[in-house]
Order: structure tokens, then sequence, then C-alpha cells
């Protein structure tokens, strides 16, 4: 094909459809006739590592797990189902009689985290493990498993520090990743009438381009205020923090809801203590019937991160997702978390005496007294229509995966796993900006999985407002991509198709080894300084 007409139609569709469609129209492009060269696909945040242990652990458990059906009836390949009575003394036996399994010794720690740290009774705390990892019930609770909800809650706690007093108490619900529960929640906020069509609601922008594309649906159809992350530092970088007239927006009792991604998706940056006190302020003194849903998913990237959910408990739901930290995207592990005393419950009880005949009529079957069921528990209704709420819950095998990776954290007292992975993503970070040839600033709150790179920042810091207005005249971001992808095969993403700066791009720190972080910002570094040869050309003519 043409060139010429390869490039038309990339800048035709640059900016009119999801950076995600335009990322698989780079990838067709970087594929074409590439020759020797590897596809360096920088575009996605799929992480190229994967947490081994507590998957050993966990295919360990399901051993014995199958073996315990087998004790209790078998025939071929027909067995039963595993039986409580007796179970943890079978398990210590089976720890005996295979002590070099893989994982054998995280599974003994882990079953014994929950006898003498959570006071589980040994029996069923091993064989709702055992029938769980099995799968040969519907979940119950629906919403959770009853133990492993307890250690769910440990681990967000710890490492989302969720907990602002010693006794907070947040009810989880385990779901299909960070999407499901973004999914399962415009479902709820609408059908219990705290987001009505033409409602306000305001988006912490740049931000996962979903979050912005849901909102704007027919069937919610709602107003949309952006805050922006625009502040920049002293010298001209941003700082991709948000400014005290961007928060203030928020002070606008019409806004009913707010949605966060912290830390930031694409700048991965999480909130600054000015900026997450000033939100405080604003909610207390301002908008104190505001809904908060923070998706932390990035959280463990950031040393001393803590989640909306420490200073707002009451009006924040949490959304977190398993998928990045332990390089499980294929599992689909996610949770959402909301305190026992909110909001939403607040909210409920406060509708129209109509609204609350039509939500009494939708959860009837659920109890005597509908107008009792909190608002975590609609969620899960929801997600099954209401009436298959009796088949609702994510598959106990997931949920026994994830209680495995949670235990696998609290007992990591060193947190070995933790700065491993955060190195690896500030280790790519600095290949980078090497190839870049760029000084890397140094900021606390940087996650370091992703980075976006202003281009137009980049060209007024180094050479000047001229060239800065050189480069958006003859060129254009797509340009820039377009290059990128058809010369040497590496996809990156536009920011502005996360509602950032036009001239940002995003460039996953995850997923790639680290010399590809090298290539990308040698090339990039190239490309730019071919730009800035031809405007150096064009002056002296």
């Amino acid at each position: 094909m043409d060139r010429n007409i390869q490039r038309e139609e990339i800048e035709k569709i640059y900016g009119k459809i999801s950076p995600f469609e335009f990322k698989n129209k780079l990838i067709s492009l970087a594929t074409e006739e590439k020759g020797a060269r590897t596809l360096l696909d920088a575009g996605r945040g799929n992480p190229n590592w994967t947490c081994a242990t507590p998957r050993q652990a966990f295919f360990t458990f399901g051993q014995f797990a199958v073996e315990e059906t087998q004790r209790t009836w078998q025939n071929w390949d027909l067995a039963g189902m595993p039986s409580k009575s007796g179970i943890y003394e079978r398990f210590l036996n089976y720890i005996k009689e295979n002590p070099n399994m893989p994982g054998i010794e995280l599974l003994k720690d882990m079953i014994e985290y929950g006898i003498n740290n959570k006071g589980f009774t040994p029996d069923d705390w091993v064989f709702e493990l055992a029938d769980g990892i099995i799968g040969d019930n519907y979940p119950f609770p629906d919403r959770m498993l009853n133990h492993i909800e307890q250690i769910v809650h440990d681990y967000l706690i710890q490492e989302m520090k969720y907990r602002n007093e010693k006794d907070d108490k947040f009810n989880i619900y385990a779901v299909e990743g960070a999407t499901a529960a973004m999914c399962y929640l415009f479902d709820s906020l609408k059908v219990n009438h705290l987001l009505n069509e033409g409602d306000t609601i305001a988006i912490m922008t740049p931000i996962f381009t979903p979050y912005l594309e849901i909102p704007i649906l027919p069937n919610y159809n709602l107003n949309v205020v952006k805050i922006q992350a625009s502040e920049e530092s002293t010298s001209g970088v941003h700082t991709w923090q948000y400014p005290k007239e961007e928060l203030d927006k928020l002070k606008d009792p019409n806004i009913k809801a707010l949605f966060i991604v912290n830390p930031s998706n694409p700048p991965s940056i999480a909130l600054s203590d000015r900026c997450r006190n000033h939100i405080v302020s604003i909610v207390q003194e301002y908008n104190p019937n505001l809904i908060i849903i923070s998706d932390d998913v990035y959280g463990t990237f950031v040393e001393g991160f803590r989640s909306l959910m420490n200073d707002l408990p009451y009006n924040t739901i949490g959304v977190y997702s398993f998928s990045k930290y332990f390089g499980v995207t294929g599992w689909r592990l996610g949770t959402i978390a909301l305190h026992e005393k909110n909001i939403l419950d607040k909210l409920i009880r406060e509708l129209p005496s109509e609204h609350k005949e039509t939500l009494n009529r939708r959860y009837g079957d659920m109890c005597k007294d509908p107008s009792t069921v909190p608002f975590i528990d609609r969620i899960v209704a929801d997600s099954r229509q209401v009436a298959l709420n009796h088949t609702a819950g994510l598959s106990t095998p997931q949920q026994v995966q994830m209680a495995f990776f949670c235990m696998f954290a609290l007992l990591d007292k060193a947190n070995r796993y933790k700065n491993k992975t955060i190195d690896i993503c500030h280790h790519r970070q600095k290949l980078l900006f090497e190839g870049l040839d760029l000084e890397l600033p140094k900021n606390k709150y940087d996650a370091a999985y992703y980075t976006q790179f202003d281009l137009l920042e980049w060209a007024n810091k180094y050479y000047g407002s001229e060239f800065a207005a050189y480069l958006q005249k003859y060129h254009k971001p797509s340009h820039i991509l377009y290059r990128l992808a058809q010369e040497s095969s590496i996809v990156l993403l536009s920011g502005s198709g996360f509602q950032g700066p036009e001239w940002s791009i995003r460039i996953s720190l995850a997923n790639l080894n680290d010399n590809a972080y090298s290539k990308i910002g040698n090339v990039l570094h190239n490309i730019l300084e071919e730009f800035v040869k031809a405007w150096e050309e064009t002056k002296q003519q």
C-alpha cells in the first residue's frame, strides 16, 4: 500500500476513535513487511511479569482438593465433593507427605495465617478453600466467601490504606476485574436513582478512556465536568496534579459523583497530599453528598500510597484490580469495597417515595423488607438482573486465587515482591529517559507504570516557543506515532485520547523487556531531533 495513503488514513481516524482501537491500526501498520524487526507494543498496560509462588501454592492446593473429592467417592473419573470434618488434619498430612511440591511452604504459611492471625476454625477455613478451588458449589454468600472476604479486607487495608479508624470495616464484592466493577457500579447507581439521566458528574483527567466513554452512552446520558491535571512546575513541566481552581469545581453540589483513577492513567501519578487534603475539605464543607468512585489499581507501585477511601471512607467506593501487580489480567480479579456506613445507603433512604416503591418491587424477593438491602448487596443483585441473584458472585476458584495473592502479600513483611515490581517500572523509566537524552524528574508520587510524555512541553523547554510553534504548524502528533510504527515497529498511544494534552503520548513501562525502552527512547529522540534540524534549516533560508 502507498505510504502516503496509509498516513492519510491514520490522520483521518486520529482522535476520532478510541486510542485502543487506534493502537490496533498502528499495530497493523507496524507489522506490515517489517522484516526482522520485532514489534514493540508499548501501547497496552499488560505487565510482562507474573507472580509465581502464589500460583504454585494454588495448583498444589488444587491437587490436595482433588484428592479430597476422591477420598469421599471415586469411580473411575468420577469423584465426590470435599468433606469438612477432619480436613485440616488431612491437609497437614498432605504437607508432610509432599514436602517438595511447588509452593508448599507458602501454602502451609497461608493456612496458618488464617488460623493464627484471623482466628479461623481450622476445618472451616481449609474446607472453604478446598471446596472453593474445586468449584463444585455456587458462591455463598454470593457477594464473597466469608473467610476469603476477611483475607482480602486485610490486604486492602495494608496495600491501599483503606482504613481510617482502627475499627473501620468495609464490605467487599469480588468481581471480574476493575472493568466489571465500573460496569456494575454505573448500572446500580442508575437503577437506584443515585445517578439519573442528565445528572452531572466529574471526572479527573487524564483518565482511562472507557471511563470517559461510559457516562455519555445513551443509557446513562450524564453531563461531565472535567477536573484537569493541568498543574505545571515552575520550570514549565507537568506535575500531573490538580490546581486548586480545578478542584474547586467540586464545590458545586450539582456534581453528584466523582470518578478518579489514582494513581492516574496514563500519567500514573498519585494524588499529592495537597490535592487529597483539598478534596477532603471540599467534600466536608461544600459537597457532603458527593459520591466518589476511586480506581486504585496502580496504588501498589507508589511507596506509601493512600487511597481516598482512607480520607473519605463515608463517601468513597473503592475499586481495585489485581491484574497489574500480580500479572493476572487473564484471571479477571477485582473488588468493589464500601464502608459499612456510607453515603449511598443514606441517599437511598432519602429517595422520593415513588422511587422507593419502584426499588422495593425490584429487590422485593431478596428479603421481607427490601428497603433495608444495602447498596453493596444491590450491586451484587443488579449484576445478575436481581432475579438471578442466587447465582451471583465471582467463581470460587477465582476467589481462592485472589486470597492466595493477598496472603502472599500479607506474609511478605519485607515487601520483597513489591520492591521488585516498583524497581522494574522505575528502571525502565530511567532507560527510556536516557534514550530520550532527558533528565528524569524525581517524583515521590510517580508509580512509573506509564509515562505520559508531552512533545510540546519538550519542544518549549529545550528549544523555545518558536520551535514549538513550528512543530504545531508543520506536524501533527499522529505523524510521530505513524513514523514510530511504520519505520521502527514501535506502537505508542496518544495521550489526547485520555483527555491529556494534545501532543502527549502514553508509553507503558510494564509490558516490554528493559532494552526495549532504551530503543523506544532512542528512536523517538532521533525523530524529534530531525524536526529540530529541519526547523534550524528553515531559519537559515
